[in-house]
């Protein structure tokens, strides 16, 4: 049986599970691990069964809660190495400091080396002793084990991390995915097409348009997540600064309304059972909205009338869709 759960979409997150055979993988972590094994609990899902984390891209409401949830679980990671290297920047981010912190910070290192070389020497019998009790110590509480893992200030460390580039499928046990570049402001952002038991899933969120690589991708899909991001009055009129509705509206931003009916009524071929409109803004948009120019599009096409429409929220799961 193939399981699709978005257990989350919207600007304060994003995350589904996929299930299919014997494979279950989570795309994106956008939520604390708490709240993610929380919905996937109420979603009828196990944390403890999850095989790996697939990341679209690194913006911080697709991969809040990466880190944990991945060590929790003892999971990989797969990312395309730009997007693993954008993510670890904004994790270790540069500082910056004053000429006269600098030399503040050079003072305390030179204190530091003088204090060292004028410490006492220890016996160095006494050194050897020591490790082999250490070493005792460590074998009884497991604590060998733990000194490979990394010390809890490395916020960058995963169990494992795999890498995948777009245009190169590649499997996880019973799942093979497709990734595809999308059109977005991000290191090196990917759509997915997911195929389990037969069952091809479209997964196609935070890009600014769909180019005719991502059209030929979505062709012959059963399930299409698609982003209906904006209504565009109400982006213009809403709250966002005019910098921000510059970048929503750009060709490296985000899909309104309009441009998601636009290819459900043109490019669209049909083929999928069932339509998600996902990653809907609270600020500049509205469910019933998104639903209706949706509808409206898909019923200007007698054809795609067997398309069964369903909305992602950002507060809790969807029902989980099964094939």
């Amino acid at each position: 049986m193939v399981r699709f759960t978005v257990l989350a979409s919207g600007s304060k997150g994003n995350s589904t599970v996929v299930s299919g055979g014997r494979t279950r993988i989570l795309v994106d972590a956008g939520l604390s691990c708490r709240e993610l094994f929380r919905r996937m609990k109420t979603a009828g899902e196990d944390p403890e069964t999850l095989d790996a984390i697939v990341i679209t891209h690194e913006h911080q409401d697709h991969i809040n809660g990466l880190a944990v949830t991945a060590r929790k679980l003892g999971i990989p990671v797969y990312f395309t190495e730009a997007t693993h290297r954008a993510w670890m920047r904004w994790l270790t981010p540069r500082r910056t400091m004053t000429c006269a912190q600098w030399m503040e910070q050079c003072r305390r290192q030179a204190a530091e080396r003088q204090a060292e070389a004028n410490a006492p020497e220890t016996d160095e019998p006494d050194e050897q002793e020591a490790a082999p009790a250490a070493e005792d110590a460590a074998a009884e509480t497991g604590a060998a084990h733990a000194a490979s893992v990394p010390a809890k200030e490395d916020t960058t460390w995963l169990p494992a991390v795999e890498y995948f580039e777009a245009g190169r499928p590649f499997s996880i046990g019973d799942i093979t995915l497709n990734p595809f570049t999308i059109p977005h402001d991000a290191a090196d952002p990917v759509g997915f097409v997911l195929q389990a038991e037969g069952v091809r899933m479209g997964f196609a969120t935070d890009l600014g348009y769909i180019p005719p690589n991502v059209k030929a991708q979505l062709r012959g899909v059963d399930l299409l997540l698609l982003e209906s991001n904006h209504d565009l009055e109400m982006l213009r009129d809403g709250p966002y600064p005019w910098s921000v509705k510059q970048r929503v509206l750009s060709r490296v931003g985000h899909l309104s309304n309009d441009a998601a009916a636009e290819f459900l009524s043109g490019s669209y071929d049909g083929q999928a059972a069932y339509v998600i409109l996902a990653h809907l803004s609270e600020s500049n948009n509205l469910p019933e909205l998104a639903r209706v120019t949706a509808d409206r599009a898909l019923r200007g096409r007698p054809g795609l009338l067997a398309n069964r429409l369903l909305l992602a929220e950002q507060h809790q799961p969807i029902e989980p869709i099964t094939f």
